[in-house]
């Protein structure tokens, strides 16, 4: 049987993890389902996949259902899967649900789905039988250079673990975490590519102020933030002893990096990730 990859959203996000996904599978095995038809057919179209008519369907048919939605919206969505996801337990063929939704654990997505709530002992799934997956990807998945960090549920197979793995890395960096360091990876790097577009439309600004054209500027920030982050990559240094190659006494880049910690610049990017860390709690 051929692996099938159903992601229910076809946002930015899913859209970047299928086509990561496309190139371990094959576009042929992956299906979308969107509220939005033509949003799901135009992110289908270039990966050659399908497109499912209901979130039923995809979790009728899919190996792995990613539930690439909003927090806000995945109450929703799992009340209209729950049965579906309930009779391939049944079947013994259970479908792996991946969800990014920010604040919603593992053990939250299971109670829904298990239908631990409900009065009627027929009609729930045992807890442990709903085998959930917690990822936490960014916006550079949309380039294959995305960070992915997974959690899983208890009893996960070891097997469908490796093959995820392996679908994951089409959209970037996959590391395995403890799920409670989920809400400090929101903060980070689920977060972080803002914080990383303001620094260099700022340092952009700098070289506009200089007398650069805004293209060359932006041009020469981008690569200058991109070369340093592969070089702190590569090399396994310390950004602080990279940091000191660069800052001669008495010249240029100390004088910028003395005006830098005078208005607390890593102050202020270490609050920026607290406080992101603390909202992703919060929609727990």
């Amino acid at each position: 049987m051929k692996t099938v990859i159903a992601c229910i959203g076809a946002g930015n996000m899913g859209t970047a993890l299928m086509k990561g996904a496309a190139s371990s599978v094959g576009g042929e095995n992956i299906g979308l389902s969107d509220t939005d038809k033509s949003k799901a057919r135009t992110a289908a179209r270039p990966l050659g996949a399908m497109v499912f008519g209901t979130n039923t369907e995809a979790v009728k048919t899919g190996q792995y259902v990613f539930l690439a939605v909003k927090p806000q919206i995945l109450p929703s969505v799992l009340a209209e899967i729950a049965p579906a996801v309930r009779e391939r337990i049944a079947s013994g063929d259970p479908a792996v649900l991946v969800s990014m939704a920010a604040g919603w654990s593992i053990s939250k997505i299971q109670a829904i789905v298990s239908g631990s709530g409900m009065d009627i002992p027929a009609a729930r799934a045992p807890l442990a039988s709903v085998p959930v997956v917690r990822i936490m990807p960014n916006t550079p998945a949309l380039i294959s250079q995305g960070m992915i960090a997974l959690a899983v549920s208890a009893k996960f197979p070891p097997s469908k673990l490796a093959e995820l793995e392996k679908i994951l890395g089409g959209a970037g960096l996959v590391d395995r975490v403890d799920e409670k360091l989920m809400d400090a990876v929101t903060g980070l790097s689920g977060s972080g590519p803002a914080y990383v577009c303001q620094f260099i439309e700022a340092l952009a600004d700098g070289g506009v102020m200089a007398g650069l054209s805004r293209d060359k500027a932006l041009r020469y920030a981008a690569q200058t933030v991109m070369g340093t982050a592969a070089m702190v990559l590569q090399t396994g240094k310390h950004p602080g002893e990279l940091k000191d190659m660069v800052t001669s006494p008495g010249g240029t880049t100390i004088q910028g990096v003395a005006v830098l910690e005078r208005a607390g610049f890593r102050g202020t990017v270490i609050s920026a990730v607290e406080a992101a860390w603390k909202r992703s709690a919060e929609l727990a």
